[in-house]
């Protein structure tokens, strides 16, 4: 081997040795970028950051998202709404700490959520108030 092959080799030699025994810091992608180390979970066919949402009804929502359970407002992320089969029609469901089981009993953290009233019979109870008045002397 000649002095300049030598010469050469032991420069790529020095050069992949460098390479492959430097300590500088990772470079790591910045943005929106999805990093590997971050906790992701999955709903459906997208990933989000549970952190900030949760999946409710195969859908990514913000953890502060609510929705309505008879005449009770609750928490998507945290809590569900459950029927609750009882004898007392205008208490109907339950909004229990989600996981728990829907059919369980009913405890001291559980919210008991009467039906929604629809406009008509709400109307209907208020113009039937007001005729009671009127005829009242």
């Amino acid at each position: 081997m000649t002095p300049r092959r030598c010469i050469l080799a032991v420069l790529a030699a020095v050069c992949v040795l460098l390479l492959l025994c430097s300590h500088a810091a990772p470079v790591s992608p910045t943005g929106t970028q999805l990093l590997l180390c971050q906790s992701q979970e999955r709903c459906g066919d997208q990933f989000y950051d549970p952190r900030q949402d949760c999946c409710y009804d195969d859908a990514v929502v913000p953890l502060g998202r609510t929705r309505k359970c008879g005449n009770c407002t609750f928490r998507v992320c945290f809590e569900q709404c459950c029927p609750w089969l009882v004898n007392r029609p205008q208490e109907s469901f339950v909004v229990k700490v989600k996981g728990q089981n829907c059919y369980s009993a009913v405890s001291s953290d559980d919210r008991v959520c009467g039906r929604r009233h629809s406009v008509n019979s709400a109307t209907l109870h208020i113009l039937s108030w007001r005729d009671r008045c009127k005829r009242s002397p």
